[in-house]
């Protein structure tokens, strides 16, 4: 049989019982108290700000090659690259 879709009455059977709180044993000390803290985090920021997130010397070849006539330029290349960015994007996209 199948069960009807819609609100059911809770069962007051079904309630879970307390739970005592954990001790912890003396001279412990807990991950939560200390924050969590490495040399490189800093570092790797202040890199990562420094620097431009391209490679601009890769950029200033194609625009030289874009403008001397002689980087191949294909509508369908580009096309289908626009679409495929489109349908990676989407298949990271919360339904």
């Amino acid at each position: 049989m199948v069960d009807p879709i819609g609100p059911k009455p809770v069962a007051n059977d079904r309630r879970i019982g307390a739970i005592a709180r954990a001790v912890s044993p003396r001279g412990a000390t807990s991950a939560a108290s200390q924050p969590l803290t490495t040399p490189t985090t800093p570092t790797l920021a202040a890199q990562l700000a420094a620097s431009p997130p391209v490679d601009v010397e890769r950029v200033a070849k194609i625009k030289r090659a874009v403008a001397e006539g002689n980087f191949p330029l294909s509508p369908d290349t580009i096309a289908d690259r626009l679409i495929a960015a489109r349908y990676e994007w989407m298949s990271h996209d919360p339904a």
